[in-house]
């Protein structure tokens, strides 16, 4: 018998049409589909085949779901393990691909359009911006899970970052406390948002003074992120604010182009 394969694919954070093309065609071809189904738009489960079986993963178990997945394989057949997201950031395929190496079973990963990048899309805001940040965490606070040392909120928070966190919505109250505690000003800019790309998204502004009151009377419980940073700043864009990337500069002269003027570096994708 041929052997069978898994493929964990990445649904993106919401909308069905941000489904990469390589995951859609996967499940339009697979045998089983075991998707979370509490996560991921049902138009994404809708690729699948008629005749494919197709599971929620909502209530099962690691066990549950791994032993599905293994079975399935072992049959020869093609599965597909459908995440939120990308399933490479707090996506439980750890634990998942353990359990299948273990088994013997071959596996790809496919990517995924993150929620994080969907939230910055929304609030139309790059999160590396010249001069007021280069560097992007992803975290939350701990909770049921608990976080390694040196990784709680007030500690990154001393690096003055762009934040992103997970998971973390509930507790969003204690999340300001720890980022102030950490260093951040209470007028840094901050948002909320909820259901990225989702029919019922929400986008909530503001700075870490105000967005634990705009959230709690929103009554956002799940799913919803929260990002803070300079680099949010809507003012950023004002008059006079260019904070412009080096690349693109007539002057900086690299591998495609001449500079006008002194020399610089030649590193492609030096920014």
């Amino acid at each position: 018998m041929m052997a069978g394969h898994v493929y964990f694919i990445g649904a993106g954070p919401g909308a069905p049409d941000l489904l990469t093309i390589r995951g859609r065609e996967i499940i339009r071809r697979a045998d089983l589909v075991i998707y979370a189904d509490s996560l991921v738009h049902p138009g994404i489960a809708a690729h699948a085949p008629p005749g494919a079986e197709l599971i929620g993963s909502a209530a099962l178990t690691l066990e549950q779901t791994a032993e599905r997945l293994i079975e399935a394989a072992q049959a020869g057949k093609t599965v597909a393990r459908v995440q939120s997201g990308d399933p490479s950031i707090y996506g439980a395929m750890h634990e998942q691909l353990h359990l299948l190496e273990r088994a013997g079973i071959p596996y790809t990963i496919v990517p995924g359009v993150s929620s994080a990048f969907a939230a910055a899309a929304l609030l139309g805001a790059e999160l590396t911006v010249p001069d007021v940040s280069q560097t992007v965490i992803f975290t939350r606070m701990a909770g049921r899970t608990s976080l390694p040392e040196g990784e709680r909120l007030r500690d990154l928070a001393t690096h003055g970052a762009t934040l992103v966190i997970f998971l973390s919505i509930p507790l969003i109250e204690q999340v300001v406390a720890e980022l102030l505690a950490g260093g951040y000003a209470p007028e840094t800019p901050a948002a909320v948002v909820y259901r990225a790309t989702w029919e019922e998204e929400l986008v909530l502004r503001g700075t870490l003074a105000d967005i634990a009151g705009q959230s709690k009377a929103a009554q956002l419980q799940l799913q919803a992120l929260i990002l803070v940073g300079r680099a949010l700043g809507p003012a950023l864009r004002g008059a006079g604010a260019l904070h412009r990337s080096n690349l693109y500069d007539p002057a900086y002269t690299q591998r495609h182009r001449k500079g006008v003027g002194a020399a610089n570096s030649t590193e492609a994708g030096e920014a």
